[in-house]
């Protein structure tokens, strides 16, 4: 389970730090938020192919 995520100098996001809580969560909302920049982070860390555009 995933517990806290800590995100920094990654594409637009200087320093993020995201804590979660124990059963189902979801990450909304509007275009543009940075909603899949979360994700593309999550992806880095687990592994994906990275882009030298990302960082």
């Amino acid at each position: 389970m995933l517990r806290a995520l800590a995100i920094r100098d990654f594409t637009i996001i200087e320093r993020l730090e995201l804590e979660f809580e124990a059963g189902f969560g979801a990450i909304t909302g509007e275009t543009g938020a940075g909603k899949s920049i979360l994700v593309d982070a999550l992806a880095q860390l687990l592994g994906d192919r990275g882009d030298s555009t990302l960082v």
